[in-house]
């Protein structure tokens, strides 16, 4: 079994000093700026599947 990545940095104040929070997986507290953030893996993205308009432009 594999660890989990960890974030480097806070993505509010980019302070490196982050502690797990006791929210749960995925949640952090930076201690620099006293904010709680939770991260999130939505999914896989498809390459080359992207949307276009009528006229061949990307969205």
């Amino acid at each position: 079994m594999s660890e989990r990545a960890a974030p480097f940095y806070c993505p509010y104040c980019g302070d490196e000093d982050l502690r797990p929070s006791e929210q749960g997986h995925g949640a952090w507290e930076c201690a620099a700026c006293n904010r709680a953030f939770q991260l999130k893996f939505l999914g896989l993205l498809a390459r080359g599947l992207r949307q276009t308009d009528a006229g061949g432009d990307e969205i």
